[in-house]
């Protein structure tokens, strides 16, 4: 372990907004000075980048492979919700994941839960109360109330939903929103509770009136959600009050890149360097007060070396001074991790997937959209066999099904246009926010395949069609693999091939599957007990006579 060095180069102070020649000293971790002085070398170093918003398990991986894949693109530290394993474990869940991390040179950071179960119109794993909150606020990892996802709450000044954000305020934590299409007055009234920040903007319409109601915008671009194009141009007014965030980043995309991208984007569209670094580097850390180097004397020795501003490559990453990544390969080790879990339910039958017509002439359809979490509810003549509605490849018209993973229960059916497969069937135990088995086919015989592969192997995501299965096992609360986080790239990309060759028609077909069952992002959604409109926060029927 490199601990006592210096390197020398092109150095980017952020802060007094200059490039100078000089060499930094480490020294037991940190940085014991910054010489001015030429050198010969030629790489510039600057800090490392903060994702300012993630949950570390829609990798699919757990912490301490997340960071072997995330530090060869220079990210030093993660703002972490771990909610999608609370919802499943708990606060057990959510301990997992600080002990997890810690067993790797890397700096995660995480939130304490405030809305699991996310909804009351879901079956979650678990259940994570106030008291929980304040006993997590004890740990020097937990920075945070993790996204307020219950907004209406928050606007009614809900008794439960005030007392966490008491809590936030009372230990001097930040509180995360989550308030997507909130605008005017209700946006002030959501920023009045205590609420700083969101990340669910998706029009810079929307982020402007965040942001003069005094709340941070968080600029995301995840496999799933993209908003970056939307939101960029909002960086030279405001950038010290953004921040860049992936929210959900799927293995394959991790091995990619990740916050450096978003950097690159940024700078290819002719932003400032010093703003456009001032959102990835320096906010995240100044508002969650994160024990993270900002290249200052006397600062933890997180930087990262780059070969020019023009191609912008990651070439070494430092965290507390020790090289842990190089030439985009990490020099961080596999580390086995432990394996939790809460699955419990029988193999289902194709006939559990049926959906009578009765008198129904229409049916409401979810119409997904390719890199949005949003949904539209639209009408569709049912295809009909033997009075039951089928799956309709013509109209692009699926089944999709929501199947309870904590006891056995009837799946719950409905219907999905722009998946847009031909045969077979996907399904994920990823499936936002209470990780219920979620499954799209062509026909009940399929989806019941795919589901029970992956009740079988109690977690992961599967895909089916007539003569192949494909599945990756996610052991780890259902939705990570304790695996090397390489190999589960892999596998994950051989699967997303797989569903694409099927037909799919969406960038990341898995990554927009799990989001079909988080209720609280509009309009409609189906979860386990049936399918949900968002907009009025109610159950609606699938099938009417209109």
């Amino acid at each position: 372990m490199q601990t006592d060095h210096t390197v020398s180069g092109h150095i980017i102070d952020i802060h007094n907004q200059e490039i100078f020649q000089g060499t930094v000293h480490v020294s037991n971790g940190r940085i014991s000075k910054i010489v001015r002085e030429a050198t010969s070398g030629t790489n510039y170093i600057l800090p490392g980048f903060v994702d300012a918003h993630v949950h570390v398990e829609s990798s699919m991986l757990v912490p301490s492979e997340f960071a072997r894949l995330a530090v060869p693109h220079g990210t030093v530290a993660t703002v972490s919700d771990p909610h999608e394993i609370g919802n499943v474990l708990g606060i057990k869940g959510v301990e997992y994941m600080i002990e997890n991390g810690k067993k790797v040179p890397f700096k995660f950071y995480f939130g304490a839960p405030s809305c699991v179960p996310a909804t009351p119109f879901e079956t979650a794993g678990a259940e994570i109360t106030a008291a929980d909150i304040e006993k997590l606020f004890q740990r020097e990892e937990v920075k945070y109330l993790a996204e307020m996802m219950n907004w209406p709450g928050v606007l009614s000044r809900n008794p439960q939903v005030m007392e966490k954000i008491e809590l936030a305020q009372k230990y001097g934590k930040a509180v995360d929103g989550h308030a997507p299409g909130l605008r005017g007055e209700q946006a002030k009234l959501y920023a009045s509770a205590g609420i700083t920040t969101d990340h669910e903007c998706f029009t810079a319409e929307e982020a402007l009136d965040k942001l003069a109601v005094g709340m941070k915008i968080l600029i995301r671009e995840g496999s799933a959600a993209k908003n970056f194009e939307a939101l960029i141009p909002l960086l030279p007014e405001h950038y010290q009050n953004t921040m860049f965030c992936s929210d959900d980043k799927h293995p394959d995309n991790l091995v990619e890149g990740h916050i450096n991208l978003l950097v690159k984007r940024a700078l290819a569209k002719g932003n400032d360097l010093f703003q456009v670094l001032q959102a990835a580097c320096v906010n995240p850390v100044e508002h969650y007060k994160l024990e993270v180097g900002l290249l200052r004397e006397g600062d933890e020795a997180d930087f990262i070396l780059i070969d020019n501003l023009d191609s912008f490559n990651v070439l070494a990453t430092y965290i507390n001074g020790e090289r842990v990544a190089e030439n985009g390969r990490s020099n961080i080790p596999f580390t086995p991790g432990e394996e939790i879990n809460n699955f419990d339910t029988d193999a289902k039958v194709a006939q559990q997937f049926e959906v009578p017509v009765g008198d129904a002439t229409k049916i409401r359809v979810i119409e997904a959209f390719d890199g949005q979490l949003i949904t539209r509810q639209v009408w569709a003549t049912p295809r009909v066999e033997n009075g039951f509605i089928l799956s309709d490849v013509a109209q692009d018209v699926l089944k999709i099904a929501v199947v309870n993973r904590y006891q056995n229960a009837l799946p719950a059916v409905a219907f999905i246009k722009n998946v847009g497969l031909k045969e077979g069937a996907i399904a994920s135990s990823v499936g936002h926010d209470s990780h219920n088995i979620i499954a799209v086919g062509v026909d009940d015989e399929s989806i019941a395949r795919a589901v029970n592969l992956i009740i079988g192997a109690k977690g992961g995501v599967a895909a089916v069609r007539k003569n192949e299965e494909q599945l990756l096992p996610l052991p780890v609360a259902g939705i990570m693999s304790a695996q090397d986080g390489y190999k589960v790239a892999e596998a994950y990309a051989a699967i997303d091939r797989m569903s694409k060759e099927m037909g799919s028609t969406l960038a990341s077909p898995f990554m927009t599957l799990s989001f079909m069952a988080l209720l609280v992002i509009p309009s409609l959604k189906l979860s386990d007990q049936g399918l949900f409109d968002g907009d009025t926060f109610q159950f609606v029927p699938v099938a009417e006579k209109v």
